[in-house]
This record gives structure tokens, C-alpha cells and sequence, in this order.
């Protein structure tokens, strides 16, 4: 590993081989620890890049009684270790996550920033929980088994009396696992406004000899032969040992909200085969989202797994969707008072886990035994945090056909011209999958990158030079994009969205009188697909995704949690605070995405 060492004004390079790496047995808590001799190492400054997952300590290093941090890269006092490449065995996955806290909120003159940043995330990224409102509530063990079902394999398999499948509690997935190796990476974020504190910057301070490891707001400092990690972590979903429901006191509901989108149908099938498993008899849907609680001619839909067997092989809701509905103190009369639910799974977007975190703040302040668990539903991907919704998928691939069918169109005919409208209020991640996919598009318009349509250097312009040099062009644009170019209104729909223009027949029509304007003729053909595409049934990949979010969101109820929500981070199955996924619609990163470079 290559690595160059800067003190003041003097570079020194140190090369460093795996010879000189050799296994340490004072620390067993961290994988594949190694400890440096530096005796043995090619010149006389060692440094030494590694993986979050390795502990590297130096011989005759005085061990450090506190963490510390360089406050400036001009420093003296640190050297800053730079790799000249990043090495194979750092992760190379990003977290599509980004922190819903300003950083202008965070006081950097007190020297204690860090720790009150950490201890911050910590408190914000907490659990609620049923002992939050009811701390002597006391524990049962689970009724579900994860257990094997076959017969035990020796050597291939553990034994069933020493394996039992539970999450332990104290689980946790790593928020981000990108390394940056510099502040000017794509994609890097700065904490402070000196940016000295960013992705796992190496420093050895060589005062009170300390090896830091600075890392996604985070620290690793050694303490003898221990050594204390914080990172970002969330919480790992799954089943746990100990559950705070009875399953036979448990009356569950499940509300489907918003618009609709593939896979709602295998969200609640596997939500209420879990429910049963667990020995949940009394399941009911609320029908048409939030409004089934105010219109008492809406009865609830009794579910049973032979009520849910086969409803994934088809697209829509069981239960039917609205947006709006009744308010947060209604709904919670309804449901302690008039339906005696303890568990409420809520599937839907931003909106509707807004209004799944009030109404379980609500029954907090009522000191009500109820259990609100979120799903993600957007088919534009953009809950924050996630890697992913459920839907997405299924969107993109489903886009593929109204984009091929407007390239046939226009590459069939003289001077042709297809545009195709996709979803995507605030975030261009639909139409840019879609694009990337079907290499048939020759200009996608997203919210994040403002673009103008006339001009030198506007669209129209550049659909030109495509009309003369290729003889057809496909454009593909995303609902929310060039919402500047359009008449604003003040209108909002009943979930409190902005109504938008629309910018697709707004580029049609544009694009037509363009090519009259200037004598060329333009044969300009438009293809909506929005509504096919949220009506048709979830794809493979979906319905796996479906059926352990399902699984998931079980789970957490059981295991007393409320106000939470699902989702994969990292392609690892967490669990949120609500208030942390909804506090502002996540986007494309565009500087540190690879896809549109």
C-alpha cells in the first residue's frame, strides 16, 4: 500500500509491505486486528492505510486516555495521511443517506462539538419504545420460531440447541460505508465549516500520541489493548427473542395511503401470514387510507391468510387508497375507543408517515399500548436514508417499454421526436434508472439539474443538432423537472403536495413550435405512462423486497417498538425514526454519482 506522509513542508513517502503486517492477540473484539512494527518497515516515518474493519496500533506508542481531533489540516502538530489510490479492500458502496440536521445548528466553537454531535445522532436515531410510556412492561418470550425447519447437517449446519435465529438488540447496520480519501471526493460531506472533520481521514498526533480514525462522523481511538468505535449505526431489523404484545390480545390493522404502487398487495399479504405466525388471529384493513376512519359507511376487511393467499398476483391495493382523511385525534379515538387496535401498520410516503409519527405521538400522550409501525411507499425512491422503496423497480422496468415504443416512434419516422413523461416529484431517480437502462435516450430532464429549453444552450437548441446529425432524438423528463419554466399556482391536492405543471406536455408543445418557428419539420410524439406503471404488479425483485419488509415491520411491532419505520441500508433490513426519513425528500446526489457523469 502506497501511501504519502505530509509534515509542514516536507513529503515523505513510505511504502509498505504486508510483510510487515502481522497478526495482534491482544484484541479480539475487532476482526482481522493487525499491529505495525515499525522497526521493520521501509523508512522512517510508517504509515499505514486499512479498513474500517482492522485496528492497527503502533510498538511503543504511549496508549491515549481521551479520543482527539485535528481542528486543522495545517497543523503541525498532525501529520495527515492521504492514500495516493484507494486500496481494493476499502468498501465501495455509498449510503444514499444524508443527515436531515443542519449543520448550522451545531455550535463549532465549544470544544466538545464532536461528542455532543455524536451523542446527538445517538439520541435522534433512538427507538421509541412501549417502556418509554410504560416502563415496567414486562417481556414474554416469542412466539415465532426461526428456527430450521429440516434436520440439522453436521459440519454444514449450526445445531439446532446452539442456533436460534433472533436479532439481538443490540444490532446495528452502518449507516454510510463509503472511505473518501480527500474532502474534494465526490460525494464527500464536510461537517465543520473548515471541513477537517470528514469521511475516515487517517491522523497521528504526535503530541500525545493518539491514532485516529476519523470516519463518517465518527471516531476510533485506542485505549490499551481495547478500543472504543462510534459511528453512525442504525438499528438492525428482524425478529427478537423477547416480545411485548400477547398475540392473542393483539388487534391489528393495516391502512394502504397515497397513490398507488407496485407491491402494496405483497406488503399486506406477508403482513398478515407474519401476524398469523406469530398467533395474531384478529387482523382487519382499513379501507381507502386515512379517509376509512371518518366514513362510517367504510366497514373494516376482515384479513386472513386465506383472505391474502394469492392477492400478490395482482397490482393495486386490496384495501384501495386515498390521500387526505380524517385528523390525528379522530383516528386515534377510532382506534382505541371503536376498534381496540394495538398494532397499526401504515404503508405510504412522506405524508402518510408524517401522519403515522402524530398519531403515535398522540397515543404516547394518551399513554396508549399502541404500536405504530411505518412501510415505505414511494415509487420515486425518495424516502431518505434507504437504499431503496419497494416499487421502484418495478417502475423502472415497467418505464422500458413507453421509452422503447418512443424511440420506435421516432426513429420510424421523418425527423421524429418522442418524449416520455415519468415520475418523480422531487427526485430524478426514476427517469434516470430508466434512461440508463434503455440506452435509447438522448436527453433526460431531472428536478435536481435546472435546465432551460430555449437559448443557445437550451434543449430545443440541442434537439436541433440531434434532428440534423442523427435525424430523430428521445427525450425523457421527469414530472417534477422545469417547474420554473411553468406557471405557478398555489393549488395543493388532499395530502397538502404542491400541484404541478406539466412539464411534459409543456416541452411537447414547446418543441412543436420551435421546429415551425425555424422551418424544420419536427414530427413530435408524447407517451404519459405514469398511470400504467403504478398499476401494474410488482416484479420478482420487488416481491422479495416486499415480503421482508413485510416480515419486518412484524416484527418491530412485536418487539415493542412504535413511530419506526423499515427499509434496507446498506442491503441490510433497519429500522427508523420516523421523524428522520420524513424530514425532507431525498435526491440524486449528482456530484458523487458515477451514473450521470
Amino acid at each position: 500500500i502506497n501511501v504519502t506522509a505530509w509534515r509542514k513542508e516536507e513529503p515523505a513517502t513510505t511504502n509498505i509491505e504486508p510483510e510487515n503486517l502481522k497478526p495482534s492477540s491482544r484484541i479480539s473484539s475487532i476482526s482481522h486486528p493487525f499491529e505495525f512494527d515499525p522497526s521493520r518497515s521501509a523508512g522512517s516515518n510508517p504509515c499505514f492505510m486499512g479498513t474500517m474493519s482492522h485496528v492497527i496500533t503502533l510498538h511503543g506508542v504511549t496508549t491515549c486516555t481521551l479520543c482527539s481531533y485535528a481542528h486543522s489540516r495545517a497543523n503541525p502538530r498532525f501529520i495527515t495521511l492521504l492514500p495516493n489510490r484507494a486500496p481494493r479492500v476499502f468498501p465501495m458502496l455509498k449510503s444514499q443517506s444524508s443527515t436531515s440536521r443542519s449543520i448550522t445548528a451545531i455550535d463549532f466553537s465549544d470544544p466538545d462539538w464532536k461528542t455532543k454531535f455524536k451523542q446527538d445522532f445517538e439520541d435522534r436515531f433512538r427507538l421509541p419504545h412501549v417502556t418509554d410510556v410504560f416502563p415496567d412492561e414486562a417481556s414474554m418470550p416469542s412466539t415465532f420460531c426461526p428456527k430450521m425447519r429440516t434436520r440439522d447437517f453436521p459440519g454444514t449446519y449450526p445445531l439446532y440447541e446452539n442456533w436460534h435465529g433472533y436479532i439481538n438488540d443490540n444490532d446495528r447496520v452502518l449507516l454510510k460505508t463509503i472511505y473518501y480519501s480527500s474532502p474534494k471526493s465526490a460525494g464527500s460531506e464536510c461537517i465543520d465549516p473548515g471541513c477537517n472533520w470528514v469521511e475516515q481521514w487517517y491522523i497521528f498526533d504526535f503530541t500525545i500520541q493518539i491514532w485516529n480514525i476519523v470516519t463518517d462522523y465518527a471516531y476510533a481511538c485506542q485505549k490499551d489493548s481495547n478500543v472504543a468505535i462510534f459511528k453512525q449505526w442504525v438499528h438492525r431489523a428482524g425478529p427478537r427473542e423477547k416480545i411485548y404484545f400477547k398475540p392473542e390480545e393483539v388487534k391489528a390493522a393495516i391502512i394502504t395511503c397515497g397513490g398507488l404502487c407496485p407491491g402494496l398487495n405483497d406488503v399486506i399479504r406477508q403482513i398478515v401470514i407474519t401476524l398469523e405466525i406469530y398467533g395474531v388471529t384478529k387482523i382487519v384493513g382499513i379501507p381507502f387510507g386515512y379517509r376509512g376512519f371518518s366514513d362510517k359507511e367504510m366497514t373494516e376487511v376482515p384479513l386472513s391468510r386465506k383472505v391474502v393467499q394469492n392477492i400478490h398476483l395482482s397490482g393495486g391495493s386490496l384495501l384501495g387508497v386515498s390521500r387526505g382523511g380524517s385528523g390525528v385525534s379522530e383516528i386515534v379515538d377510532s382506534l382505541e375507543v371503536e376498534r381496540g387496535i394495538n398494532m397499526f401498520f401504515v404503508l405510504g410516503g412522506n405524508g402518510t408517515h408524517a401522519g403515522a409519527n402524530a398519531i403515535h405521538n398522540e397515543c404516547c400522550k394518551r399513554r396508549l399500548k399502541v404500536s405504530v409501525i411505518g412501510v415505505p411507499k414511494t415509487i420515486d425512491n425518495d424516502i431518505l436514508l434507504m437504499d431503496k422503496t419497494f416499487g421502484f423497480d418495478t417502475a423502472v422496468e415497467e418505464a422500458q417499454r413507453a421509452i422503447n415504443s418512443a424511440y420506435i416512434e421516432a426513429h420510424s419516422a421523418y425527423h421524429g421526436i418522442g418524449i416520455v413523461k415519468l415520475m418523480g416529484r422531487d427526485s430524478g431517480f426514476i427517469a434516470m434508472h430508466a434512461s440508463l437502462a434503455s440506452g435509447q435516450i438522448d436527453i433526460c430532464l431531472i428536478p435536481e439539474v435546472p435546465f432551460k429549453l430555449h437559448g443557445p444552450h437550451g434543449v430545443l437548441s440541442y434537439l436541433k443538432y440531434l434532428i440534423e446529425t442523427k435525424g430523430s432524438a428521445v427525450v425523457c423528463v421527469a414530472e417534477g423537472a422545469g417547474q420554473n419554466l411553468l406557471e405557478k399556482t398555489n393549488a395543493t391536492d388532499a395530502s397538502g403536495n404542491t400541484v404541478l405543471g406539466d412539464i411534459g406536455v409543456y416541452t411537447q408543445q414547446e418543441t412543436k413550435k420551435y421546429f415551425k418557428e425555424i422551418g424544420v419539420h419536427a414530427d413530435v410524439k408524447y407517451i404519459d405512462p405514469t398511470y400504467m406503471i403504478r398499476a401494474c404488479r410488482a416484479n420478482a425483485s420487488d416481491g422479495i423486497f416486499c415480503t421482508v419488509l413485510g416480515q419486518n415491520a412484524v416484527h418491530g411491532a412485536f418487539a415493542g417498538y412504535s413511530g419506526i419505520t423499515v427499509g434496507t441500508c446498506n442491503t441490510h433490513y433497519a429500522y427508523f425514526p420516523i421523524p428522520e426519513v420524513i424530514a425532507h425528500p431525498r435526491s440524486l446526489e449528482i456530484q458523487a454519482s458515477i451514473d450521470v457523469t
